[in-house]
């Protein structure tokens, strides 16, 4: 099976989502919120960074509970326009 290279707007949407991870994550350790959720350390770093910008439905759903997040909320503000995203406002310069 050939994955096909993901599109700039995968890209994005795979930095909101790590955006909106790490600062539901807030002081909380990486080693802590990854072995509650049932996840590699690595793999929550490499999704709060975007390295892993489409990771799996399990994954997401695993971290959102541990951080206490909807998926619904998690949805919205991935998919909203960085400028209209509470996470995208904290970002901006």
């Amino acid at each position: 099976m050939v994955r096909l290279p993901l599109s700039p707007v995968d890209l994005e949407r795979g930095r909101r989502l790590g955006a909106v991870l790490r600062s539901a994550r807030g002081t909380r350790s990486m080693l802590e919120v990854a072995l509650e959720a049932g996840v590699s350390p690595e793999t929550l770093r490499k999704v709060e960074t975007g390295r892993i910008a489409t990771p799996s439905f399990p994954t997401v759903a695993a971290l959102a509970g541990v951080l206490g997040l909807s998926l619904d909320t998690v949805w919205a503000e991935v998919c909203a326009q960085p400028e209209r995203s509470a996470v995208g406002a904290a970002l901006a310069p």
